[in-house]
């Protein structure tokens, strides 16, 4: 069964392949909200969703959103034959997952290729990050899933080496270490295409950090280009087609705020394969409130990362970081891009200076460009000589940012309120969680100079009415909100040095 419709293009994206039926031509065809037909033209063929409604379009017509306008070149009056299809393939590898069994490369491919072709809905592809996050994947699975999302995109391809790079698991406030550690590695020798996500489940993804100080969306050939002059870039990965479906389905683990290890695991290897990368440092934050709470925990994620590696033929190694806590003292884009850069001049917060030299310390051993066990006096000499500050402008300015920019010409938000200490005593813990919160709340990482700035760190004495922290708004309303979320979960403890008192005496004594 079959029907020739009348195109109407409805000028809205929905992320998808989707057209709109009247629903009297649907019942006619036989098919219901979240089926599939093939829509054919004489030019073109595409599988689209169905959508019902009663009034958007009138019988006789077909509503084609952008997608799928675009993809077959559509324009209002053409005339597209429209039937129905059962579901994809892949929608019942989904369900097999979903019940906890094996999935072999081939139905591990047909998902990753209707992913990235629009053939799966938002539920389809949410069931399928569920059912990751709940399931789990064998390393078998895992490797499949790499090779596929490799496979369905784009590869750079440099001519300059050793390539190096470095990926933060995160999970930690402030992690601002990237805007660090690549100049100091790029200006030791090493090549850095470092490609970042932007926030998944935080305030600030290295992308939106590094978008403060200049442009992060670049085709693959201006990103090679840039890498074979400069060295390195820190750009946004969702703007080329590196590993296409990482990017889609990572919009599903914002809105879900999840983040499956298995899916985690294949998402940065599959970047990085594309990337061309030899040689990549996994930074493993681990504590109380970062992804990763336990040693135990993280050292068995790292071995899983480095078994990925052996399979795939890159050099992985794993770096455990202190994650109990932010990195440094600002949360938020614009405010962690001024630390990065007080950093780089030799200044800012001696947990994010420690951490990135650190890190780049092995990316420069890994890369031969130090003795082993010599890197981290290697990467500060790099720092303190400035060399590392210089390459970071050459980077900015290359990526089409201001080269002379400063820290205080970042601006941030205007709407600002402090919060004071209730009681004297010690900062016994932050709480990640809760300070992502309320910079969220605040309006970050959608508004870059939203966020909060810590003037007090766990182990810190402080007397009732000192400042603790500031958050900072760009709207009236997000302050408001921030300040909601201070108030129902305030994200410090602070205590005496008598934490309780305990007695068996009666009461009355």
């Amino acid at each position: 069964m079959a029907l020739t419709l009348s195109v109407k293009p409805i000028e809205m994206e929905s992320g998808y392949n989707l057209v709109l039926l009247h629903e009297r031509d649907a019942e006619e065809l036989g098919v219901y909200v979240g089926d599939r037909v093939r829509l054919s033209s004489p030019s073109s063929s595409l599988v689209a969703a169905v959508n019902l409604t009663g009034e958007m379009v009138g019988r006789g017509e077909v509503g084609t959103l952008l997608e799928v306008s675009r993809r077959m070149g559509l324009k209002a009056g053409d005339r597209v034959t429209v039937s129905p299809l059962p579901p994809p393939v892949s929608v019942e590898a989904i369900r097999k997952k979903m019940e906890g069994k094996r999935l072999t490369g081939e139905e591990i491919g047909e998902i990753v290729r209707d992913i990235v072709q629009n053939n799966l809905t938002p539920t389809e592809i949410s069931a399928f990050v569920v059912a990751e996050y709940t399931r789990g994947m064998s390393m078998e699975e895992i490797v499949s899933l790499t090779l596929q999302m490799v496979e369905t995109g784009e590869r750079l391809r440099l001519e300059r080496g050793p390539v190096v790079d470095v990926h933060s698991i995160g999970g930690v406030p402030g992690n601002k270490y990237a805007l660090v550690t690549v100049p100091i590695a790029v200006a030791g020798g090493l090549t850095v295409p470092k490609t970042s996500s932007r926030a998944i489940t935080s305030a600030a993804g290295t992308a939106d950090v590094m978008e403060v100080l200049a442009n992060v969306s670049f085709s693959l050939g201006e990103i090679k280009e840039i890498v074979e002059r400069v060295g390195g870039v820190i750009v946004w990965g969702g703007s080329v087609s590196l590993a296409p479906a990482d990017d889609l389905l990572i919009r599903t683990e914002r809105v879900l705020r999840i983040d499956p290890p298995c899916q985690m695991l294949a998402s940065v290897m599959a970047k990085k394969l594309a990337e061309g990368v030899e040689h990549l440092l996994i930074d493993l934050p681990t504590g109380p409130g970062a992804k990763v709470r336990e040693a135990e925990e993280a050292r068995s994620l790292a071995q899983d990362f480095m078994e990925l590696g052996r399979r795939l033929r890159v050099r992985v190694e794993v770096a455990l970081t202190y994650g109990g806590q932010p990195l440094g003292r600002a949360v938020g884009p614009a405010l962690e891009a001024r630390e990065a850069l007080e950093a780089l001049a030799g200044g800012g917060p001696n947990s994010l200076r420690e951490k990135a030299l650190s890190l780049a310390g092995v990316m420069l051993e890994m890369g031969g460009r130090a003795p082993l066990g010599r890197g981290r006096e290697a990467a500060w000499e790099l720092l303190r000589s400035g060399k590392a500050e210089e390459k970071m402008r050459e980077m900015i300015e290359a990526q089409g940012g201001d080269p002379k920019v400063k820290p205080e010409d970042l601006p941030v938000g205007d709407k600002r309120a402090t919060v004071e200490a209730p009681s004297d005593g010690y900062v016994t813990h932050l709480y990640n969680e809760r300070i992502t919160a309320i910079a969220c709340a605040a309006g970050a990482p959608r508004s870059r100079g939203a966020g909060l700035r810590l003037f007090v760190k766990r182990g810190h004495k402080v007397n009732r009415g000192e400042k603790l922290f500031e958050i900072y708004a760009e709207h009236e309303s997000k302050l408001e909100e921030a300040l909601k979320v201070v108030s129902r979960s305030f994200p410090m403890r602070i205590e005496g040095m008598m934490l309780e008192r305990l007695s068996d005496r009666p009461r009355e004594w």
